[in-house]
């Protein structure tokens, strides 16, 4: 008796399993990037892959827990998020749920070696790897900008926001550190923005709100399924700041994946949220 299935599959290969386990009335979990996306023609346009079963998207959760935790109780098909729009989508979600992300964000990000992937490329080997920062994909290319345009302009009431994303490979086994540069509204300070994430995130287990002056740091959340947000105005100086700096970080092999598909597990089930994760 099988009550649940997780599918690690390379994207592309999940959609058949999930199709079968589905029609046996199993509940499925997919680490896969198969089932995130909201149509067959946006799958197709970011994975340059045909849509098998299109039927099932509507069906699948998108599992960002702090996001969409009403929707994940008791949800039978759930896309697990990508690791990426992780970071950029919980540190933005507040932002862009009170309108107030603006029409462009420039996101920067680094990830740890193991966010490439297995695969022995050259530019993932040691001697290539270490001592150095590689961007890559950087501009309108990277596949995730994707799930950070489904989500972050899904809740805003200001309209779609561009995405100007910039990935970059770390000399490190894991972690990623997203930084965010954004304009919020005239007449919008510090202290309202400050506010907004303590209300949105009240009683979250995994976000880690930083004090004022303090700035997300790697060690802040490898090793666990937390993700640290920091909140630094451009111009400290200036009380009228609009350009604020957004930090956010989480180890991108829990909270990027395994750790966040067991608190969808958790929700699903309606267990405890962070059994197993604290």
């Amino acid at each position: 008796e099988v009550d649940v299935v997780f599918l690690c599959l390379p994207h592309g290969h999940s959609i058949g399993a999930a199709r079968t386990f589905a029609a046996a009335g199993i509940r499925v979990i997919d680490l896969s990037a198969d089932f995130r996306l909201a149509s067959a023609a946006a799958y197709q346009r970011w994975y340059g892959l045909e849509h098998t079963a299109p039927e099932l998207l509507p069906e699948f959760v998108y599992g960002l827990c702090e996001v969409n935790r009403a929707k994940l109780r008791d949800a039978r098909l759930i896309a697990v998020p990508g690791c990426y729009p992780t970071t950029v989508n919980l540190g933005l979600y507040p932002l862009a749920k009170a309108g107030w992300l603006g029409d462009r964000v420039i996101v920067d990000s680094k990830s740890g070696i193991s966010g490439a992937g297995r695969t022995a490329k050259l530019p993932y080997q040691f001697v290539e790897a270490n001592e150095n920062l590689t961007p890559y994909n950087i501009g309108y290319r990277h596949r995730h900008i994707a799930e950070m345009e489904l989500v972050l302009n899904g809740v805003s009431g200001n309209g779609a926001c561009h995405f100007t994303f910039s990935p970059h490979l770390l000399p490190a086994n894991r972690g990623i550190l997203s930084t965010m540069y954004v304009r919020v509204p005239a007449g919008v300070i510090e202290a309202q923005i400050r506010d907004l994430y303590a209300e949105t995130y009240a009683g979250e287990p995994f976000i880690h709100l930083l004090p004022a002056g303090q700035q997300a740091t790697l060690r802040h959340t490898v090793y666990t399924n937390r993700c640290a947000i920091s909140i630094t105005p451009d111009d400290p100086g200036d009380p009228a700041c609009r350009d604020f700096i957004i930090v956010a970080t989480e180890d991108n092999l829990l909270k990027g994946a395994s750790g966040q598909a067991m608190q969808c597990l958790n929700l699903a089930f309606g267990l405890d949220e962070t059994a197993g994760l604290l």
